[in-house]
């Protein structure tokens, strides 16, 4: 049977399929039918969603970070996308976050890189900024911000708005943006150089770049705040930004909130306004267009963060149909996440064409060699079993 590899120009993506009608013609399951994003070539379409891990001193990687990301790389991920990384040192979340602000932190970030490209994977990294929600404890110190007694810093938003119960941020002025856009910029030159091949920008889950996006956080009144096309100019700065340094051959990826989960669950726009109170799903495709034309390859689909105390309604594949209407509408592939568990429901997401890309965040930390025992349960034949491991692959139950 014939293979054909087809290219879409408008989506930059590959398709490789056996001859025949229709994706039901593809030979094997389509969750480990490699993929092809401008220069780089992705085994399977199963990857590991950026995760915080707390785990470093000033910025820099540690051994914790070798072991934790190479491990899911040697259990059979495609792409392994590292935390969110900051490219300030007051963007980071907590004190303890990974960083990516000085030229420095490579030495440690290549390491890793270099061992998960070992395994056969593609390393990418989150670049990040925290905007108002940085400065605050690790999940198992407690909750809520760190005192500047205790190594806390000022935080910076749009305007002064806090989340919830935090310290107000201070407001940035047009200098403290530029001065973010370059942060993001030599964040990426950083990132060649310690050696990943895809970097992802995060504009999601109620951080800096999101909390320009949407109306909850973004009460400004210059060209950065008030219409839609105000409101996400910071974004496209930043794509651009770190577009220019990418180089052509290498993905680009943007995640983002696809709602704010205020809209849906029956917060009205207020009276008079002439647009939505919170960030939408329809903003969300209008944005997915304008970075496609700017040049990101992926979009990456989540939701919320934006406010604390907000009901979201989790279940199975809560966020899938949000990466459906993201990649059906503004035509550029897209990656979902969000309670995505059993290798049938991932298949079933990519044979109904709802996303291009699985990604695995909670599940991984639970099994860190899933995709090795989601193709047994598939009847895929890989051929990225570590050596070292090959005793134990046959008699895996399925």
């Amino acid at each position: 049977m014939s293979t054909t590899r087809t290219f879409d120009p408008a989506r930059r993506l590959y398709f490789s399929a056996h001859a025949g009608p229709g994706a039901g013609a593809a030979r094997g399951p389509l969750l480990f039918a490699p993929f092809t994003l401008r220069g780089v070539t992705v085994r399977n379409r199963i990857g590991m969603a950026p995760m915080c891990q707390y785990s470093s001193v000033d910025g820099y990687a540690s051994d914790w970070h070798l072991v934790h990301y190479g491990a899911r790389a040697a259990g059979g991920a495609g792409l392994v996308i590292a935390e969110a990384t900051a490219v300030l040192p007051e963007g980071r979340i907590s004190p303890y976050d990974l960083g990516i602000w000085r030229d420095e932190h490579v030495a440690g970030l290549a390491r890793v890189a270099q061992f998960i490209r070992e395994q056969g994977s593609v390393p990418a990294i989150q670049l990040a900024h925290a905007g108002r929600k940085a400065s605050v404890r690790r999940p198992w110190d407690g909750s809520g911000p760190v005192s500047p007694d205790e190594g806390g810093w000022t935080t910076v938003g749009p305007g002064s708005l806090p989340f919830g119960d935090y310290p107000a941020p201070a407001p940035l002025d047009h200098v403290g943006i530029d001065r973010v856009v370059e942060a993001f910029q030599a964040a990426a030159r950083r990132a060649l150089r310690a050696g990943f091949q895809a970097v992802e920008i995060h504009a999601a889950h109620g951080y800096l770049l999101h909390e320009f996006l949407s109306p909850v956080s973004n009460d400004r009144t210059d060209q950065y705040g008030g219409s839609f096309e105000n409101r996400i100019r910071l974004v496209p700065e930043v794509v651009d930004a770190v577009r220019t340094v990418w180089p052509d051959e290498l993905p680009l990826l943007v995640r983002v909130s696809a709602t704010d989960w205020m809209e849906e669950s029956g917060t009205p726009a207020g009276p008079g306004e002439a647009f939505p109170s919170s960030w939408t799903a329809d903003q969300t495709v209008a944005l997915a267009k304008e970075l496609a034309r700017r040049g990101v390859d992926v979009i990456d689909v989540s939701s919320g963060g934006i406010q604390a105390g907000i009901h979201v309604p989790t279940g199975p594949g809560y966020q899938v149909p949000y990466a459906a209407r993201v990649r059906a509408e503004a035509g550029v592939p897209a990656a979902a996440v969000g309670l995505i568990t059993e290798p049938v429901q991932a298949e079933r997401i990519l044979r109904e064409g709802l996303a291009d890309i699985i990604l695995l965040g909670r599940e991984l930390l639970r099994h860190p060699h899933w995709p090795l025992y989601a193709a047994h349960a598939l009847g895929a034949e890989i051929d990225y079993w570590p050596r070292q491991y090959l005793r134990a692959q046959s008699g895996m139950p399925r």
